[in-house]
């Protein structure tokens, strides 16, 4: 018998194109099984261990240490005191095994081993491959729809079949049986029952993984893809980068009489695509990437990462684009906040900033109106400049003698000091409930703070965009911590 063992391995291993361990693994459960079945113990765990070399097995019955209170299956499990009764090196987790008599290969219910063998080799011919494939390092799948489950399509893509996901169609496709696509591999699921490859054709990778098939000079690293962003079906921007002087980067990507372009844009059902340079100028990445308006001017905010785009009047429209969408794109890209306006509004805002910043120097410094407003046009624009900027600047100043830059200094400095302990106060204020409320950092907290906001249940009642003008953050994640804050109510 054992040496029938032997030939069947041999044989399956061929046959299904294996390793022999797959088979000796899937015998070993298949008799492990039936020794279940012949004491008519599903609870109980056995092991089965066949020689490799001879053919011979035998059988264990094994149980796992727990701790004496958690004993639950007593078919399988056994308390630390009766485990180290046994053996004295027993822990908790360990196994403590005994021989048990082994059924005869002969007797196995023919039907449970051959299930187990061929589900175990059928697994295992899958993961080979899956492997194969993923040695290919193919991101860009083409194939052919199977079939329609529950809106989500399954490709057929040679041996594999993929899954691609009614989300992660671009809206308003029609997939049918049999139609071709192409899409790009988003992640392997090796867990799932169906389908291990899942697919997407409203990703940015699968917009620049067209680009790369349809210009060759971008895999031949003359041309680069920096960023890409997408509003799937609707439009999307790529910005493109030359390795080669020669090369113009838009020009390449577009294609002769727009073909390549185009093609891509077939394949995305219609989906208009902007080719923008990349620039390593974040100011003139944004003004690329707004194209086709055209910018008057930008103020960039670097602790807030946001920057104001000031454009004339009739190019507004199409800096913001249709429901936002240029405007929404060209972030998405440079991965900066934009806010578009008018010449006019921006006057107004820099009126309203400046008016905001005499006021504060009026306040701090003990200055008139006038002094205040001359700092303000100089550039200074809060205290710690005025406090520590090399003096010689300050004497640069018309008016500005010695003794008004020391006092100035000497003011700002103190006012400073005294804004911190203040700051310090009112942190200090805050509820214990809201300081370790998970999200909100020390800083966030002390912003929250210098607003009045000092418990959670007044954090839980601010709107997202009065908490996203208080302390600097995205909509995103001020609507993440206003929920966190108002957790309480809802288990109250």
């Amino acid at each position: 018998m054992s040496r029938e063992i032997l030939l069947l391995v041999d044989a399956l291993a061929s046959e299904k194109n294996v390793s022999k361990e797959v088979v000796f693994s899937a015998l070993e459960l298949a008799l492990a099984s039936a020794t279940k079945k012949k004491f008519n113990e599903d609870d109980l765990d056995v092991r089965v261990e066949i020689d490799r070399h001879t053919g011979t097995h035998q059988s264990f019955r094994r149980w796992t240490v727990v701790e004496d209170d958690l004993l639950e299956v007593p078919d399988r499990e056994m308390t630390l005191e009766e485990a180290r009764e046994r053996d004295p090196r027993a822990e908790i987790g360990s196994v403590i095994e005994d021989p048990m008599e082994a059924v005869e290969f002969g007797r196995i219910g023919a039907q449970t081993a051959k299930q187990v063998i061929l589900q175990k080799i059928r697994d295992a011919e899958r993961e080979q491959i899956l492997n194969d494939f993923l040695q290919r390092r193919e991101h860009l799948i083409t194939g052919t729809v199977k079939r329609i489950e529950r809106g989500n399509a399954i490709i057929e893509c040679g041996k594999l079949e993929a899954v691609l996901p009614r989300d992660q169609m671009i809206p308003k496709e029609n997939l049918r049986v049999g139609d071709r696509v192409k899409a790009f591999l988003l992640r392997i699921d090796r867990l799932g029952r169906g389908p291990q490859l899942v697919l997407s054709r409203t990703s940015r990778e699968f917009l620049a993984k067209l680009f790369e098939l349809e210009v060759p000079e971008i895999e031949e690293g003359m041309l680069e893809i920096k960023e890409a962003a997408r509003d799937p079906g609707m439009r999307a921007k790529i910005a493109v980068k030359s390795n080669d002087p020669r090369i113009d980067p838009q020009g390449t990507c577009i294609g002769v009489r727009g073909s390549r372009v185009q093609a891509v844009t077939q394949e995305l059902a219609g989906e208009r695509v902007d080719i923008v340079l990349w620039s390593p100028d974040p100011a003139q990445f944004v003004i690329n990437a707004l194209s086709p308006a055209e910018v008057n001017r930008i103020m960039i905010d670097e602790d807030n990462h946001l920057m104001d785009v000031v454009v004339d009047e009739e190019q507004l429209a199409l800096a913001i684009g249709r429901s936002g969408q240029n405007v929404r794109l060209a972030a998405e890209l440079t991965g900066w906040n934009l806010n578009i306006m008018t010449v006019e509004e921006a006057e107004e805002k820099t009126q309203a900033e400046d008016a905001a910043l005499r006021d504060t120097f009026v306040q701090h410094l003990g200055v008139d109106e006038d002094t205040a407003a001359t700092l303000v046009q100089e550039g200074f624009a809060t205290l710690e400049e005025v406090a520590y900027v090399p003096v010689s600047e300050l004497l640069e100043i018309e008016g500005f003698d010695e003794a008004l830059v020391n006092d100035l200094r000497s003011r700002a400095r103190d006012a400073i000091l005294t804004l911190a302990i203040a700051s310090e106060e009112k942190v200090e204020s805050v509820n214990e409930d809201l300081r370790n409320l998970e999200g909100l950092t020390d800083e966030l907290v002390r912003k929250l703070a210098e607003n009045d906001v000092t418990t959670r249940d007044e954090l839980a009642d601010l709107a997202v965009d009065d908490l996203v003008d208080m302390i600097g953050i995205d909509a995103e994640s001020a609507r993440s911590l206003i929920m966190k804050a108002r957790e309480h109510w809802f288990n109250q």
